[in-house]
């Protein structure tokens, strides 16, 4: 009985499927392709070359895509009444204008894309005045300088704005008081700062992106309504300092991304309420010291980024009174491996859950990886520090080779001038009698006799000596 109770059902709902088809082709803009779905007909237009909105779309129409064509303008009711029209889509257009009330007649409108207009810059705060039930709306990449207040106060349902690659300087007040809204993508919209008013009221949102904007300011208490956020997103901006309460509240907290901004320190209030936090991104600042205490409240963390920044050394203090059991990321720092940092090298090894930590000093150990320093003990037990090498830098001096030839032209020359002299005729004939004459001539005589022509002879050895000891010194460095 059952069976042909399910055969009767079948047979009886034949026909009206085909007249849904029907009537979704029958109706279907000249440049558009329309078929029939689950809940409704899918009417897509994109690439279509349209510079206007099509005259009329099927009744049933519950999906309407009109991406990258040539719209410039919305008028009243561009769409006339589609009662089932769920999801509507004017992506990548040339839209500059949209009047207020183009969006009338779609009373089930749950997800609206505007994104990539990039001559729209300016929104009526009427302009979705009839789309009480959208719950999805991108703005993104229109270039809009700002928001209207109330723009988003006439839509109660909404829970995703996009917004990002916009001009707004400042998080558009619209935002406020958006009771249902759980994601918010502000990227790359020049915004400057976060004040302590800009997400009053928003106490279910679960995600904001913030990244690479010019926030160069969190003031504090900024998320105090903000209660219910898992993922924050602040990294590629401007932030130096933050201020002790900059996430107080935020006690659902799950991810935290604060790499690539300019922070010099990680502070032990800033972390004090994220008792639930599992990411947290510190990589790319210019952190050099983090305080004792700062990760102690972070038991759940499943990963901590500190690579590329300017630590020297992490203490143990830093996770005290607990410890820290996540992957950690501490690559792309200087890191001075003495015995500070033993407890990392053991806790490397016992765990595994940290690589890449190159020394940079002392001398002694540059160039290894932390896992591969032995530090050694003093008779009671204490640490001792790796020894450094005792090598100092000089000039590089001149090869073994060249210096022995050096050493041994001054042995040779040492040993003509304290030769015996020749005879003074025989003198005349040796390739060293010149110099000597030329020196002896200039120096005064004291006689003619045998001590007379010894004084000058023994005055140009020494001086020939000196000049001899003065060369070698010379070469030699």
């Amino acid at each position: 009985m059952l069976v042909l109770l399910l055969l009767h059902a079948v047979v009886l709902g034949l026909p009206s499927a085909r007249a849904a088809e029907d009537a979704c082709a029958s109706a279907c803009p000249a440049a558009c392709a329309c078929s029939s779905v689950e809940r409704g007909c899918s009417v897509r237009c994109d690439r279509a070359g349209l510079l206007r909105v099509p005259a009329e779309f099927p009744c049933e129409a519950a999906s309407i895509d009109l991406d990258r064509n040539g719209l410039r303008f919305l008028g009243e009711r561009a769409f006339g009444t589609l009662p089932s029209l769920r999801r509507l889509s004017l992506r990548h257009n040339n839209l500059s204008f949209i009047t207020p009330g183009a969006f009338k007649g779609l009373p089930r409108l749950a997800e609206l894309r505007l994104a990539h207009n990039g001559d729209l810059r300016y929104l009526h705060a009427r302009t979705f005045a009839a789309l009480g039930r959208l719950r999805r709306l991108d703005l993104a990449a229109c270039r809009l300088f700002t928001v209207p207040e109330r723009l988003l106060a006439e839509l109660p349902a909404l829970r995703e704005l996009a917004a990002f690659d916009n001009l707004f300087r400042r998080v558009p007040g619209a935002l406020r008081g958006l009771a249902n809204l759980t994601h918010a993508h502000l990227e790359r919209s020049r915004i400057e700062a976060v004040a302590s008013s800009s997400l009053l009221g928003l106490r279910r949102l679960r995600s904001l992106s913030l990244q690479a904007n010019r926030v160069r300011a969190v003031h504090g208490g900024a998320f105090r309504d903000c209660g219910a956020l898992e993922h924050l997103l602040l990294n590629d901006n401007l932030l130096a300092v933050l201020p002790a309460d900059a996430f107080r509240g935020l006690r659902r907290l799950r991810t935290l991304n604060l790499g690539g901004n300019a922070l010099g320190l990680v502070a032990r209030a800033w972390f004090a309420d994220l008792a639930e936090l599992e990411l947290l991104y510190l990589d790319r600042n210019s952190i050099a010291f983090v305080e004792e205490g700062a990760f102690q409240n972070l038991s759940g963390l499943l990963a901590l980024h500190l690579n590329g920044n300017r630590l020297t050394v992490l203490a143990w203090a830093a996770f005290q009174p607990g410890f820290f059991l996540g992957r950690l990321f501490l690559f792309r720092n200087p890191w001075r491996c003495d015995c500070h940092l033993e407890w990392l090298r053991d806790w490397m090894e016992s765990f595994g859950r940290a690589a890449d930590v190159p020394c940079a000093s002392p001398g002694s150990v540059a160039g290894l990886d932390l896992r591969q320093v032995a530090f050694g003990r003093s008779s009671d037990g204490l640490c001792v520090d790796p020894e450094e090498l005792n090598l100092t830098a000089s000039s590089p001096g001149p090869p073994p080779e060249p210096v022995a030839t050096t050493v041994s032209r001054f042995s040779s020359l040492l040993s003509k001038l304290l030769a015996p002299r020749a005879p003074l005729g025989e003198a005349a004939n040796t390739t060293e009698g010149p110099g000597n004459a030329s020196l002896s001539d200039s120096l005064p005589s004291r006689g003619v006799g045998r001590s007379g022509r010894k004084t000058p002879f023994l005055l140009g050895s020494g001086l020939l000596l000196s000049l001899a000891q003065h060369v070698f010194v010379l070469q030699m460095d």
